[in-house]
């Protein structure tokens, strides 16, 4: 399965990439699934991915939790939560 995948706010600066197309092995159905597979890159996405941070997640532009089945061609962003002051 492709997907897109885009990273914003301090996961971008973090991981040094904005945005990735990415094949994916037919095991991963859903966003959390996607996380646990990101993080086997290496320790730094693990650490970022899978740390003590909260990351929200949308999936085609809509806000979703980890449960989310993943579909084919989809965009997956990650993003650290939003505050405001």
């Amino acid at each position: 399965m492709k997907i897109q995948l885009r990273f914003f706010a301090a996961l971008r600066e973090k991981l040094g990439v904005s945005q990735e197309s990415i094949d994916i092995p037919d095991d991963i159905k859903t966003i959390d699934d996607l996380k646990n597979y990101l993080c086997k890159r290496n320790a730094l996405w693990s650490e970022v991915l899978a740390g003590n941070q909260v990351i929200r997640c949308a999936l085609n532009q809509v806000m979703v939790d980890s449960s989310t089945p993943l579909s084919d061609d989809a965009e997956v962003a990650f993003f650290p939560p939003v505050t405001g002051g």
